[in-house]
Parts: structure tokens; sequence; C-alpha cells
């Protein structure tokens, strides 16, 4: 199985953090080395960290500076083999044995195939990228199966035999971590762990991913968020939320509402979640004005 191939054309961590600015995505120096290692080392990434600090984001950056296909499983409780891997069309099959009457029929033909994310991804290994969304809401048997599916990149159908990948794909794992991982797939993988970024890093990223949002409007709603987060919420409001917040508010503001009164009425893009919101409600005022100050 060959290695797989490096055209991000990217030397170096930092031509690849460059090259995932051009996608509108901000990596630190350590996200852009591990990314880097990853690919060309030949490993499977994981990325672990609090729901909404961008870990699928950043698969899909992946995805796009290499000019791949983003090829996503989400994970849930009771994902099974049949939903990653591939499943028999029985009612085409069916279909075809009564329209072939007598005569023979293949009926474990590719046109019966239908071939899940896992599947897809050994099809067309230098032509996808696979991630493995939120893996730690599956259960042990389901880790197990993946474990095998990263160890030899193939797998084996009873009717048509193995299939193997002709090339390393790429696979990108994301966990929220609810909970451990099996240490023989993290010792399979580079490993980062993305953090929230701080007030400055989170100004430029609204900046680049939000619409016509003002420079001194982003670093107020990052200063603003930073403190939202410090308090004791069941559903902190990650990147995305900031961003829309940012997005939300100048709406209103162009609209009419003035800036404090804007950020309080666009509250419901960022907090989405009832006891937080009520939580949250007495000290906005106070949070919005010493963002703005």
């Amino acid at each position: 199985m060959s290695k797989p191939s490096a055209e991000i054309s990217a030397a170096s961590p930092e031509a690849v953090a460059e090259r995932l600015a051009a996608s509108r995505y901000l990596a630190d120096e350590s996200l852009a080395t591990a990314i880097f290692l990853a690919i060309r080392l030949g490993k499977p990434l994981l990325l672990e960290g609090a729901p909404g600090v961008g870990k699928t984001e950043a698969a899909k950056a992946i995805a796009e500076l290499l000019g791949r296909e983003l090829v996503r499983l989400q994970c849930y409780e009771g994902i099974d083999a049949a939903h990653a891997l591939y499943e028999w069309n029985y009612q085409r099959q069916l279909l075809a044995i009564r329209h072939a009457g007598e005569h023979e029929i293949d009926i474990y033909d590719d046109r019966f195939l239908i071939a899940r994310p896992l599947l897809q991804v050994l099809n067309a290994p230098e032509e996808r990228v696979l991630l493995v969304d939120e893996i730690d809401r599956s259960d042990h048997e389901f880790e197990a199966l993946l474990l095998e599916f990263l160890s030899d990149f193939q797998i084996s159908i009873p009717e048509r035999g193995t299939i193997r990948a002709t090339a390393q794909p790429i696979v990108i794992l994301t966990s929220n971590r609810t909970r451990e991982l099996a240490e023989a797939l993290r010792r399979r993988c580079v490993y980062h762990w993305i953090t929230y970024p701080d007030a400055g890093r989170e100004a430029e990223i609204i900046m680049l991913r939000a619409g016509d949002v003002a420079e001194v409007t982003a670093r107020a709603v990052a200063a603003a968020v930073q403190s939202i987060r410090a308090r004791p919420l069941a559903k902190p409001p990650g990147i995305a939320e900031a961003v829309e917040w940012a997005n939300a508010a100048t709406i209103l503001e162009k609209g009419g509402s003035p800036w404090p009164e804007a950020f309080r009425r666009a509250i419901g893009v960022l907090i989405k979640d009832e006891e937080d919101l009520s939580y949250i409600a007495p000290e906005l005022g106070r949070i919005v004005e010493e963002a703005l100050a």
C-alpha cells in the first residue's frame, strides 16, 4: 500500500497553516504540526476537545486543502457495521431475480452493493478523506471494528472477497471525550487536543468567517464570549455560535438597535439552553458593556 500523496505541496507545518487559512480555518502551530505529521506519516489524526471548538471544521478544511471529497461517518450509540461498511440492496436483488426468470443473475454485482463511508473511502482512497465524527458516542464493539479497519485498511465481504485500499487513506477522528477511547486506538493515531481559542484568535476567526462584521464588533464578541464561557454553563457556546452572534448583532444594529441592545436581543443564537439563558440573563448587560469598553 502506498503512502498518502502529498498533494498539499506544503513542506512544513507553517505552510499547512497558511493553506488552511486560505480555506478560512485558522490553525495554531501545534494543530498545524499534528495535521502535517498525520499526513506525512500516513497515520490517522485524532482530534479531541469540547463541543464547538472546531474539530469537524478542521476536517473539512483538511479535505479542502487536499482537494478531496470529505466522507463523514457520524457516530452514535448503537451504530453497527452495516451503517459504516456496506449493505446489500435486498429489494433490488429480489426485483432482479424476478425479472431474470430462469436466466442466471449475479445478485452480488456492484449495482446491488450500497457502499457506506468506510467502503467509499477504500474504493477511492486518493480522492476522499474519511471523517469519523464523535467516535466517543459509539460503543466499544464499534470502536474495535474501526481499529481493525485502521490496521489493514481492508474489509471482507463474504460474497465478494476482500477489498483493500490501493493507497493509504487519510482518516480523521473526532471525540468530545464523553468516554475514554481504547489505548490501542489512541496509539495508532497522531493526537491533538483542541481548546477554545483566546480572545484575540477568536476575534480573528470571527472576522474571517463572519459576513459584514467590523473588527471592533468581532473583538467585543470574542471578549464577551470568553467571559460567558467562564461561567458554569451546561452548554458553553462554541466558535460557530460566536460567529453567528456577531452576524446577528450586526444585522440588528444596522436595523436600528444600539450596540448593547443588539447583543442582548441576539443572545438566542449564542446560548441555546433555557437554563443557561436564565443564568446568564442578569449578567449579560454588564458582560456586553465590559466587552464594548
